[in-house]
């Protein structure tokens, strides 16, 4: 039997759909189509200048905005050669962890609700409007910062911002422990969960998979470690409070306790840049740029870790005031793929348990 499973669906953030050969409850084949969001971000990015490509990039993981600005940023600056201010690389870092925080926190909350427990919404959504407020406050944006630009950031830093900061973070690291034990220590949610949806590190691998998924299934890699940006050198340096959360079993409990544990990480983070933003002298937030910036010819490609994987830029210039082409590596993309080979084999009642256990947002995957 052939079934089709969407593409409007509630466990698919976006408009995903599945076609699924089945034999009985049990799952023989798995295509997932497509498209059906496609806005033809890369096009768009080839008519607008690098300013307006800014607020362009942060809309294709809507959960991830700010990381989707600073993936451009880095990008235009590395072939400009623009010097960022040291206070717009710390304060960019601690953004770019609460924006991790805030993705995770989503993924945490509706998770639970695909298996068809609704309180962990309220508690992850509890958390994530308190580190919402201190993001509003800075940028004016709830989903859209708009707040990176080309050489820092699009203004300072408000007064006594990084007090609130501190004290958001603290009341989410003493409230996280209620979340927790509605997940991890759930029986109903480990026996929906541990054993199911086992992704083997090779394929992983070969999928391309990363982010916390491939973290769960083994695979040692994070770029804010292997290849620092940012002021992730020092963070995650030898006295730096960064770490890899890895897990070995690689099933869909194993990736829900990977981004528990990234949630914890990262609020460890903020607070490092917040300490370092305190000892830094005063000075500027971002620097004068041309009235119309152009990127010399030639070709560069850069790569951030995304909330949910891989996120990279390649960008070919011509030296004009759009690129002649930005090509978009999105984690969502791959993440999804490897469904074809995840699904077949299991029974229809865990699909949505698998599927759910991705962590992708559809725009990352469609762009």
């Amino acid at each position: 039997m052939v079934l089709n499973i969407g593409p409007q669906h509630p466990a698919t953030h976006g408009v995903l759909r599945l076609r699924i050969t089945a034999d009985g409850e049990r799952i023989t084949a798995a295509e997932p189509i497509i498209g059906y969001m496609h806005r033809g971000a890369e096009k768009l990015f080839e008519v607008r200048d690098y300013r307006q490509i800014m607020v362009l990039a942060n809309r294709h993981d809507w959960l991830s905005a700010f990381s989707n600005e600073i993936g451009v940023a880095l990008t235009v600056e590395a072939m400009t050669g623009t010097q960022v201010p040291e206070r717009a690389t710390w304060a960019r870092t601690l953004l770019a962890e609460l924006n991790r925080v805030l993705n995770h926190l989503m993924f945490l909350g509706s998770y639970p609700l695909e298996l068809g427990a609704i309180t962990p919404t309220f508690y992850a959504f509890r958390e994530r409007e308190e580190l919402q407020a201190v993001m509003e406050e800075i940028s004016g944006g709830r989903m859209h910062y708009m707040i990176a630009r080309v050489g820092g950031l699009r203004e300072d830093i408000p007064d006594g911002w990084l007090d609130r900061v501190d004290s958001a973070v603290a009341a989410v690291r003493r409230r996280l422990p209620d979340l927790e034990s509605l997940l991890v220590g759930n029986e109903i949610l480990r026996a929906r969960t541990v054993g199911v949806g086992v992704l083997d590190a090779d394929t992983a691998r070969a999928y391309g998979v990363s982010g916390p998924i491939a973290r769960a299934s083994g695979l040692d890699v994070d770029l804010r470690r292997d290849e620092p940006y940012l002021a992730y050198g020092e963070l995650f340096g030898a006295d730096g409070p960064g770490r890899v959360v890895t897990r070995t079993a690689g099933d869909a409990h194993a990736r829900l306790e990977v981004l528990l544990e990234q949630v914890q990480v990262s609020l460890e983070l903020v607070e490092h840049c917040c300490a370092r933003l305190r000892d830094l002298p005063d000075g500027p937030i971002n620097i004068k740029l041309p009235k119309v910036l152009r990127v010399p010819e030639g070709e560069h490609y850069q790569a951030t870790e995304n909330p949910l994987g891989f996120n990279g830029y390649y960008l070919v210039s011509r030296g004009d005031k759009v690129p002649w082409r930005l090509k978009l590596r999105s984690a969502s993309f791959n993440n999804v793929q490897v469904l074809s080979q995840l699904l077949p084999g299991t029974v229809v009642a865990d699909m949505v348990a698998i599927l759910g256990s991705m962590f992708f947002v559809v725009g990352d995957v469609d762009k």
